[in-house]
């Protein structure tokens, strides 16, 4: 970097130039619940697009796989894009591309263009998140950091929890064009905002200038690693249970690709001056723990956001509004939390919050180990309250940990690869999670059955009384005995389900317990009064090409 690209130590870097830092945290928060809540929205209405546009279930899919894939291919590399086009500008395009594609999405004529415009969103969305973390970090001093988070994270883990309710009312209530159309007008006024109120700090305008004087250089090659790595491990791990995993040679394809990509990228970025995504930040003792918990985080937090409306509509026959409502009391729960987890963070050591919040996490998906054919709308409610209260513990301590001791111009690789994690720990808490549920409920149907013999007096008994039920109902004898053993096959399948989920939930519980002590390595946070460096964390200079 030249001398004119040399920031002087005390220069700032914050976006809110000589306003209000908190009125820069609002503003970047309401792109961030718009993107947010339509990711979680989107999963609701799936099978009224499907219905609407005429296409197959294993089709519609893809508008979620498609998304997703979109969003991580481009995640990683918003660090160097943010650096090269300039982080404002880049911001602005990212939410200017994703309420355009929101508008296109709700137009879509059919299953083919609304995949297209989906990938459209994914590209401008996935760029969003880690910018706003890249200016909340440079705007705010290390010691207020975690009011910041608190504030951010509001939007981040609020607007999953009211997806699903505000997705099941668009749709019951109007059509499934309006959970696209909901995003335009937040935005137009995020977009607003933004040009009126950040500003681009001169020391990164300096920095981007020359890293251009030579001439724009870009990794090609890192590029491409990237795309292949993460494009295919989320088409691997969406697609991978409705294909029977590796019986299916697409599968089988894209997770060779995937694996060798990684293969490749890790020594080809490691030996790069400028690196598309800077992996080097994955081998330093705090960031990368803060990487490995973020991915726990996001495992626990997108999984069960999936997994108890699935459950609540396909089990008990809740309607995508009352599963949503019943979410809803959580997202409170973490909304009166946020303040205090951040509160709580400018004063205790991280490592001892997560480790806080990966317990009672824990504790709130053991409580689900419990649940019955009988549980009650008010058990949901409960249960959901049990895992959300843990989160806001883990969110805002792990944001304000992976961020110490790195230097300034790290910020937005970081802010990057922090988005990662929490994407890749999401896809792989779904994925992990579907699949205990269609393989244990195929071996809880198959233990079921083994007892529906002829030989077997219970259920003889048990055929009895369903007949009596029936026949007292007025349906003629061979009816009334076919109807009794269409009921019973009924009882099996839900029963089997009923233990399938609750074999996911024990496993969730497991392993974020077992997940507890990784916190301990991360290093202690400096109070703002000891003298010395920020942080303890260094990372090593990049090292020139090979």
């Amino acid at each position: 970097m030249s001398d004119r690209a040399q920031p002087a130590a005390n220069e700032s870097r914050s976006a809110a130039g000589g306003r209000n830092p908190w009125i820069i945290a609002v503003v970047v928060s309401i792109a961030t619940f718009m993107l947010v809540l339509d990711t979680s929205i989107a999963n609701v209405a799936l099978r009224n697009i499907a219905g609407s546009l005429a296409a197959g279930m294993d089709e519609s899919t893809w508008i979620i796989t498609t998304y997703l894939v979109a969003n991580s291919v481009v995640i990683p590399i918003s660090g160097w894009l943010a650096g090269v086009i300039g982080r404002k500008r880049y911001y602005m395009i990212c939410v200017a591309t994703f309420t355009l594609a929101s508008l296109l999405c709700g137009l879509a004529p059919n299953v083919q263009s609304l995949i297209l415009f989906r990938i459209l969103q994914g590209l401008g969305g996935g760029g969003m998140a880690p910018s706003e973390q890249s200016i909340l970090a440079d705007t705010f001093p290390p010691e207020k950091r975690s009011q910041a988070f608190a504030l951010y994270g509001i939007a981040v883990i609020v607007a999953p929890t009211i997806g699903p309710t505000v997705g099941g009312w668009l749709t019951d209530h109007f059509s499934w064009h309006w959970i696209f159309f909901i995003n335009v007008p937040f935005g137009i006024m995020s977009l607003l905002l933004v040009q009126w109120l950040l500003v681009e700090p001169d020391v990164l305008e300096r920095e981007r200038e020359a890293r251009l004087e030579g001439g724009l250089k870009v990794d090609w090659t890192g590029f491409f690693l990237v795309a292949m790595a993460l494009g295919c491990l989320e088409v691997f791990l969406d697609e991978g249970q409705r294909n029977d995993w590796f019986a299916s040679s697409f599968i089988t394809t894209a997770a060779l690709l995937s694996a060798g990509s990684f293969v490749l990228l890790i020594p080809w970025e490691l030996s790069r001056r400028d690196p598309i995504v800077d992996v080097r930040l994955l081998f330093t003792r705090q960031f990368g723990t803060s990487f490995l918990v973020m991915m726990a985080v996001g495992a626990v937090l997108f999984s069960t956001t999936q997994l108890l409306p699935q459950l609540q509509q396909t089990t008990f026959g809740y309607t995508a509004t009352l599963s949503g409502l019943s979410m809803m009391p959580g997202g409170i729960a973490m909304l009166v939390l946020m303040p205090v987890s951040g509160f709580a963070s400018g004063r205790v050591q991280p490592r001892y919050l997560i480790m806080l919040g990966m317990g009672l996490a824990a504790a709130g998906l053991w409580h689900l180990t419990s649940l019955s054919g009988e549980a009650s709308f008010g058990y949901f409610v409960y249960a959901r309250i049990l895992i959300t209260v843990g989160l806001p513990f883990l969110f805002i301590p792990i944001s304000t940990a992976a961020y110490l001791g790195l230097a300034p111009e790290k910020t937005n690789q970081a802010s990057a690869l922090i988005n990662v994690a929490r994407n890749i720990g999401g896809s792989i808490g779904v994925s992990l999670s579907n699949t205990i549920i269609a393989q244990n409920q195929q071996m809880h149907q198959s233990r079921l059955v083994e007892h529906t013999v002829q030989s077997s007096s219970a259920y003889q008994q048990t055929l009895a009384r369903a007949v009596d039920f029936f026949t007292a109902q007025g349906a003629p004898p061979l009816q009334a005995k076919s109807e009794a053993m269409g009921w019973i096959a009924q009882t099996i399948a839900r029963e089997s389900s009923l233990l399938a989920y609750i074999d996911a939930f024990r496993d969730a519980a497991v392993m974020t317990a077992l997940l507890v002590p990784l916190a301990l390595l991360l290093r202690s946070k400096k109070s703002p009064g000891r003298p010395g460096r920020r942080g303890t964390q260094r990372v090593a200079p990049n090292r020139p090409p090979a």
